[in-house]
């Protein structure tokens, strides 16, 4: 018996890749908000879009799933991108010091 036969790693790979995906989104909306605002909200819609579609069209479904993932995890970027903003003014994270006037309350 083959050794790729006898276990499917399908579940265990798009855990990974979710986790990985989930995981990522974390900093990229924290340095998003830090440098660019909420202003970047259309680049992470623009990107979950795009990502859903290839996820339709995608012939492999570890590829489908991924983009599938990373499209919602884009899209949930945007909300997390407004709260992004009411962590800062709350003063949990630090603000970027040449658009500290676009942070007070």
């Amino acid at each position: 018996m083959d050794f790729n036969t006898a276990y499917n790693f399908s579940g265990l790979i798009i855990g990974v890749v979710t986790f990985l995906i989930i995981g990522l989104f974390h900093p990229i909306v924290i340095k998003a908000e830090y440098y660019f605002g909420k202003k970047c909200w259309w680049a992470f819609l623009v990107a979950g879009l795009a990502a859903l579609a290839g996820s339709l069209f995608a012939g492999d479904v570890l590829v489908s799933v991924s983009l599938g993932v990373f499209g919602f995890s884009a899209l949930w970027g945007i909300g997390e991108l407004f709260e992004q903003e009411k962590r800062v003014r709350k003063g949990w994270f630090p603000a970027n010091p040449a658009r500290t006037g676009k942070h007070t309350k």
